[in-house]
This record gives C-alpha cells, sequence and structure tokens, in this order.
C-alpha cells in the first residue's frame, strides 16, 4: 500500500506545475506573469530528475513555461495571455496524445521507476499504460473543451467553475489510475 502511495506521489508530481498554475492567481497580467515564471521554476526543480531521464511529460512542461516566461518578459504577448486557459489546457493534452501515438506514453516512463527491467517490456505492462495515458488524453478534452466554451461565452459561467471542474477531472484521473494499477497489480500477484 505504501508503495502504491509513493507511486502515486510521483505520478502526480509529474503534473505539479500544471496544479500550480492551476491554483495561482492569474486575473490580472502580473499575476499570470509570476504564475508561469513559478511554474517554469517548479518545473525545473521538482522535476529535475525526470528531466535529466528525458521524460517527454517533464520536457515537454519545462518548455511549455519556459516560452510562456519569455512572451511575457520578453515579449509581452498579450494575445497569449488572453487565450492561456485553452492554450494551457491543449498543450497538456497534445503532450499526452502525442506520447500515446509515438508509441511511447507518458505512464510508461513513470511506471518503469522501480520496476524490474525484465518487466519493462512485457506487453501487458506496455498495454496497461497505453489504457492509463489513453484515459487522461480522453480525460484531460474535456477541461479544454470547457476553456473553448470559456473563450466563446467568457459571461455564462462563474470563473470558480472551471477551477472546480479542473480539479474534478483531475481527481478522477488520479484515482483512476490507482485503482487500475491495483487491480493490475492483484492480477499480476494471482498468477
Amino acid at each position: 500500500m505504501i508503495d502504491e502511495l509513493i507511486e502515486m506521489v510521483k505520478f502526480i508530481f509529474g503534473f505539479l506545475p500544471w496544479m500550480l498554475f492551476l491554483f495561482l492567481p492569474t486575473n490580472s497580467w502580473d499575476q499570470l506573469r509570476q504564475a508561469v515564471l513559478i511554474c517554469f521554476i517548479a518545473s525545473v526543480v521538482f522535476g529535475f530528475k525526470t528531466l535529466l531521464k528525458g521524460f517527454i511529460l517533464q520536457v515537454a512542461t519545462v518548455g511549455f513555461f519556459l516560452f510562456c516566461v519569455i512572451s511575457f518578459y520578453g515579449f509581452n504577448w498579450i494575445w497569449l495571455a488572453m487565450h492561456m486557459g485553452i492554450i494551457a489546457n491543449g498543450f497538456l493534452v497534445g503532450i499526452i496524445w502525442f506520447t500515446i501515438l509515438t508509441g511511447n506514453p507518458f505512464t510508461l516512463q513513470y511506471a518503469r521507476e522501480g520496476l524490474p527491467k525484465e518487466l519493462w517490456n512485457d506487453e501487458g505492462f506496455i498495454r496497461g499504460c497505453r489504457s492509463i495515458a489513453i484515459f487522461w488524453g480522453i480525460l484531460l478534452l474535456f477541461p479544454t473543451a470547457f476553456e473553448a466554451f470559456r473563450l466563446s461565452y467568457p459571461k455564462v459561467l462563474p470563473d470558480r467553475f472551471y477551477f472546480f471542474q479542473s480539479l474534478f477531472f483531475i481527481a478522477v484521473g488520479v484515482c483512476y489510475t490507482t485503482i487500475f494499477k491495483h487491480i493490475k497489480r492483484k492480477q499480476r500477484q494471482a498468477i
């Protein structure tokens, strides 16, 4: 049980800068600039180990927040700021689907951590990682769609709705991942 909890925390750490971005205030130009800077620093500091290992999610996350920092501090790119909700969500979904479509789901890199190398290429293991990644890819399409709706109809729903629906989908993803891994681990132990 403790190992599963540790694995879940490591997995969540991959999304830490994105969750920080969700929680940090971004209602003004200065707040948004500070938030992307904090998220960039967090993605480097907290993801340093996985960054050095070339984890796709971590490298893309650092790249995204670095791009935002340069765009906001170097070029005062207001257009990006005005569309940040849909761009951030779309980029994250894009990373996930890129890893799935290239045959290297982002979950595979995290799952291999602490797993004996002889299991790394097990077809069932790879299929399970792909399933989890696909679930996340589909799941995060919903907040992206809500952000597209928000862009088209900004006054229909309150800001807190978008915050809470994002939290909801993250919680669903974490629960699904944890339960899926627990079931697969029990099945493997039963064999």
